[in-house]
């Protein structure tokens, strides 16, 4: 009687129509949009309504016993066609209005049927848990609950059908929206089977209550779960897939900031990090840092060390790519060390600055940084940068 399941299911519905809001006040005009948010507002409000506290919250408030159902029923109804109406905005191609219109019209006949079958029926006594059967063969009490179940079985099943038959011809993250929200539609669909089943079984004389109580309820709550996933994921996913490259370029770009930190913080090259970034902005900022100090050591690169490093790493790997790779790092640990100790030695900047600091594209610098990491062409030009400076000294 809690209607904890309820209230979960409620919330997890809700908050992702808070994820989706936003986008919807950007894009009023978006029917996709709006039918997103419709089926993730009507799911919500189908589980409130059903919980067994607003049940007998509603049924007090307004002093008829049991107007909670056919406000849940007509909940469960709308969303029914909202999940339709989805499916048609999703699929696209002609005639998407007209058919969409045709749902919606079909269901607004049902939520009218269900209003006057309860104003035309007799449910004096409470029952916050079990309506469906205890007023299973009620007149118009009955024909009440089994136009909202068939309604709501025929919606599920035909979005079910499509879902899963649509997923077979697509791929990626839309493919795995439509699987969850097929499977979610296939446990809604269990909601109304069971409770068919509990509602026959009284017309037969038999106490198949627990399917009406224990088992709808349970298949109601996963199903909300997973259709609320199946909406957002094709949504939400190539925004993750997009976060979660950067933030993976991000992390190998550290080698490469690392060997320019000192530079950087010395000649203060280094925009504020920014706090609470995506991972978007991180790169951004890592990538300008860098970008900026390999800038300043533009008058320090040494085309003879580079030239010398890529053709032994070409010789050695055979990879263009990993030995044009290897020299950059090796010409920027040499500038940035050269630098330094002009640096320390109070020398202006000079250099020949006939090697132009290499492009700031995020596969060139990944590149660097994991020579600078591993390449052992890279190790034996710090070496040679080490001898030097010591032999100067």
């Amino acid at each position: 009687m809690s209607g904890v399941i309820n209230y979960i299911s409620c919330g997890v519905l809700w908050l992702g129509l808070a994820v989706k809001a936003p986008d919807l006040a950007r894009h009023r005009g978006d029917p996709y949009l709006r039918a997103i948010c419709v089926v993730l507002g009507l799911a919500g409000l189908c589980f409130l309504l059903g919980a067994p506290p607003t049940i007998g919250t509603v049924n007090r408030v307004s002093g008829v016993p049991n107007l909670a159902a056919p406000l849940t029923y007509a909940s469960i109804t709308a969303y029914g066609a909202a999940s339709q109406v989805l499916i048609v905005h999703w699929r696209g191609g002609p005639h998407v209005h007209r058919t969409a219109r045709r749902w919606i019209v079909a269901y607004a006949c049902v939520v009218l049927g269900i209003a006057a079958a309860f104003l035309l029926g007799d449910a004096p006594v409470e029952r916050r848990t079990d309506l469906d059967t205890y007023y299973a063969r009620t007149p118009f009490i009955a024909e009440m609950i089994v136009l909202y179940l068939v309604a709501h079985l025929t919606a599920v099943g035909v979005t079910m059908v499509s879902a899963l038959g649509w997923a077979r011809r697509v791929t990626g993250w839309l493919r795995a929206g439509l699987v969850t929200l097929g499977v979610g539609t296939l446990c809604n669909a269990g909601y109304s089977v069971s409770k068919l089943l509990a509602v026959a079984a009284r017309w037969a004389g038999r106490d198949w209550t627990p399917l009406d109580t224990g088992v709808s309820p349970a298949a109601a709550g996963l199903g909300a779960l997973l259709t609320a996933v199946g909406v957002l994921v094709p949504l939400a996913g190539p925004r993750l897939t997009g976060w979660c490259r950067s933030w993976r370029t991000y992390t190998r770009l550290a080698p490469l900031e690392r060997e320019l930190d000192d530079l950087l913080s010395r000649r203060r090259l280094r925009l504020p990090r920014p706090r609470w970034a995506s991972p978007d902005t991180l790169l951004m900022w890592r990538q300008t840092s860098i970008h900026n100090a390999l800038s300043h050591l533009g008058a320090w690169f040494d085309r003879t060390l580079f030239e010398e490093t890529r053709e032994d790493a070409l010789h050695g790997t055979g990879d263009r790519d990993r030995a044009e790779a290897a020299a950059w790092a090796a010409a920027v640990v040499a500038a940035a060390r050269e630098e330094r100790a002009h640096a320390a030695d109070g020398a202006p900047a000079g250099g020949d600055g006939g090697l132009p600091a290499p492009a700031p594209d995020p596969a060139d610098l990944v590149g660097i940084a994991e020579a600078l990491h591993d390449s052992p062409f890279v190790a034996a030009a710090r070496g040679r940068a080490r001898r030097t400076r010591t032999g100067t000294a």
